[in-house]
């Protein structure tokens, strides 16, 4: 990485766009060639876009909370939206071959369908619980791929979208926190909130992604076998840089554990997570 693509990543701070991210310094002979990048950044760059999906619905659920509204739409939408610019701006820089907005349109239209205010848990208290979940998922990807990213920009983009989702983590649990005192939903609903979230994550926004991003770029050559096989490498790839301890210690936290029960579940959990990731 040049001193000055050095300097400019350095600089960024948490008000960080596009128009600050050093695409021109790009050493396009690292990650051109990359499929697996490529198609996570790809990937990632629909679900980060789509954002203004859920987070209509959220603003609506959370209708007599205006403290979260506004947090929801001036902070949150923004900052989600940024992402995905950014790592679609990045995607379309090294590879201008493939058909960004054509994809993004196959995608949207199922995805759409699938962010659903029915999606919502049944309580505010454990809708934020669902939403450490998804940002504990966000936050993990983000650290593993900036690990993965064989060229510098990438990198300092996913270490900067990784800050961000933690900061929007540490909002849901406040928010969580705040529900508890009032609604007490006990430590089983919110495990069910946290394993509801989880299965569904498994299989929802990365292969929606995912598939997309494959149909395109493959063409007439797309088939649902070959793509299986593809998210188990691309699932292989980032389980070598993913952070357990990390993804555990954040998804369980609403839970409120004892230190002593933490460090009892720690085990199975690790292999559950191994297995969340085939």
């Amino acid at each position: 990485m040049s001193e000055v693509t050095a300097r400019t990543l350095d600089a960024l701070s948490s008000d960080w766009s596009l128009d600050n991210v050093p695409l021109h310094d790009v050493d396009l002979e690292l990650v051109r060639d990359n499929e697996d990048l490529f198609y996570m950044v790809a990937g990632a760059s629909f679900i980060e876009i789509a954002a203004d999906l859920y987070t209509r619905n959220l603003i609506e659920y959370y209708s007599d909370a205006p403290e979260i509204q506004e947090w929801l739409e001036t902070k949150w939408q923004h900052e989600e939206l940024r992402h995905g610019y950014v790592l679609k701006a990045y995607t379309q820089h090294v590879w201008p071959e493939f058909d960004w907005e054509r994809a993004y349109e196959g995608f949207f239209a199922e995805y759409s369908a699938m962010c659903t205010a029915d999606e919502l848990e049944p309580t505010q208290g454990l809708e934020m619980v669902a939403r450490c979940v998804v940002e504990t998922g966000t936050a993990t990807f983000y650290t593993a791929l900036a690990s993965q990213a064989t060229e510098p920009v990438l990198a300092g983009i996913a270490q900067r979208i990784r800050a961000d989702e933690v900061s929007h983590y540490k909002h849901f649990f406040q928010y969580f926190r705040k529900y508890r005192e009032t609604q007490n939903p006990g430590r089983w609903k919110v495990f069910g909130a946290l394993k509801r979230r989880i299965l569904e994550a498994r299989s929802s926004d990365a292969d929606c992604a995912l598939w997309h991003v494959y149909q395109v770029h493959k063409g007439s050559g797309a088939n649902r076998e070959e793509f299986n096989i593809l998210c188990r490498r691309l699932a292989k790839g980032l389980r070598r840089h993913y952070p357990v301890s990390m993804a555990i210690k954040m998804v369980t936290k609403p839970l409120d554990l004892p230190a002593s029960v933490n460090r009892m579940v720690m085990a199975p959990l690790t292999r559950a997570s191994n297995w969340f990731l085939r």
